[in-house]
């Protein structure tokens, strides 16, 4: 993982070229999916925050990106589309070695927006 950063920018600034494009394509990705989400930096991890609350945090690694987080919900809803990759509970990880799905990003972020709301909406 990155050195502690302030922005976005910066945190993706360090890695090598390859990986940045990597980072900046899932970043992009969550940009269009959620445009009301706030960039932020949250546990040293590129996060959008939606209603005041994350929404989304990615991160890079040596071997890997990972999306965080992956709720029991979507678990369930995209079992399928996720049982080729490892992670941990509420986490995803995509290997860099191979295509990063980034239409599953965006269902995951969907995913994200609306248990976001439905949040918002029991406060």
């Amino acid at each position: 993982m990155a050195a502690k950063t302030s922005s976005i920018d910066e945190y993706i600034a360090n890695f090598p070229e390859d990986v940045q494009k990597v980072l900046q394509e899932i970043r992009l990705v969550i940009r269009e999916t959620a445009p009301d989400a706030i960039e932020t930096i949250s546990y040293d991890m590129p996060t959008f925050n939606l209603n005041g609350t994350y929404l989304v945090y990615f991160a890079g690694w040596k071997k890997h990106v990972a999306l965080y987080p992956v709720s029991a919900g979507i678990a369930g809803a995209l079992s399928a589309e996720l049982s080729g990759y490892k992670g941990t509970k509420g986490s995803v990880y995509f290997p860099l070695d191979k295509p990063i799905p980034l239409d599953l990003i965006r269902k995951i972020t969907e995913w994200r927006i609306r248990e976001n709301k439905a949040s918002a909406k029991a406060e």
